[in-house]
């Protein structure tokens, strides 16, 4: 089987953002919806050994909320590495709130997203100067095993967001992962980070039993009409949920067992329960999640 948690369901910013009043994060601060961290997964075959799927910066409140992550005796973690889906900083920075691993880090990235945090970000060589960190080398469409009975393929998703760190022409900037239990065949497709549904992409998520999808924005202008930023979702490289060739008119042709929405940013009203935006994706069938969701396959 493929157990998968989710650690943290919103994007970059978390829900509420720290510096945010817009509706939806008075909203949730008022109590009419649930907090929640940064966008990050773990991902086992058997519930004792784990990989976290990036590394938000709620990485230590993420680890302390699921017991299966806390450490055993002394200072050994049943966490085996970190696999990441791009260079955000949403996604690496806890990476650093990591050094104190007593045996190092096992870090998987395509060596596009290895150049970015050496030579871009520089956050790989920070991190070098308190632990050992191996670098394990994913190569999209290459299939990869994990632990036993887990194996994970990598698959890029093609982008052409602005990148603060490097030239940002490399294939492999932004992945997605598709885990297969290799005795069922079960699969399970994570995939956070979407600016559009590509044949290729599709390809990736056909018929998988379970899909994790980028659900950053509801409208693609969302930010630019609350006057909060002024670049559109895709923009930002996030299909958004609505619209004509939005993410939600497509989701039925992928044929997924099960469909839900993650990374949800702190503007999005279906991170509320109870808006009209939020009912017509359940009522679509496609389900909205949660920090601390449980996935298995």
């Amino acid at each position: 089987m493929v157990l998968l948690r989710v650690l943290g369901s919103a994007a970059g910013g978390g829900s509420p953002q720290w510096n945010c009043g817009c509706p939806v994060c008075a909203a949730v601060r008022s109590g009419a919806g649930p907090a929640r961290t940064q966008s990050s997964a773990a991902v086992s075959a058997e519930g004792r050994r784990w990989f976290l799927i990036n590394a938000s910066p709620d990485v230590r409140t993420q680890i302390e909320a699921f017991p299966a992550l806390r450490p055993r005796e002394d200072r050994t973690t049943p966490i085996e590495g970190v696999l990441l889906t791009d260079a955000e900083l949403d996604h690496t920075l806890g990476l650093l709130l990591l050094r104190e691993a007593r045996d190092g880090l096992v870090v998987y990235a395509t060596p596009a997203v290895h150049k970015t945090l050496r030579a871009g970000s520089g956050l790989w060589r920070i991190l070098e100067r308190y632990c050992p960190v191996a670098w394990r080398a994913v190569v999209p469409g290459a299939d990869m095993p994990l632990a036993e009975g887990l194996s994970c393929r990598a698959f890029d998703v093609p982008t052409t967001k602005r990148t603060r760190f490097g030239p940002g022409l490399d294939d492999g900037r932004v992945v997605g992962y598709r885990f297969t239990d290799v005795r069922s065949g079960r699969t399970l497709v994570y995939l956070p980070g979407v600016q559009a549904l590509t044949p290729a992409v599709c390809a990736e998520i056909r018929g998988c039993h379970c899909l994790l999808i980028d659900g950053t924005c509801w409208r693609d202008d969302e930010l630019v009409r609350l006057g909060v930023a002024g670049r559109t979702s895709r923009e930002m490289g996030h299909l958004p949920i609505d619209g004509p060739d939005g993410s939600l008119v497509q989701l039925p042709a992928l044929g997924a067992g099960r469909a839900i929405f993650l990374h949800l940013n702190n503007t999005n009203p279906i991170v509320l329960p109870d808006t009209p935006e939020r009912r017509i994706v359940e009522d679509r069938g496609v389900e909205v999640a949660v920090d601390g969701l449980e996935v298995e396959v």
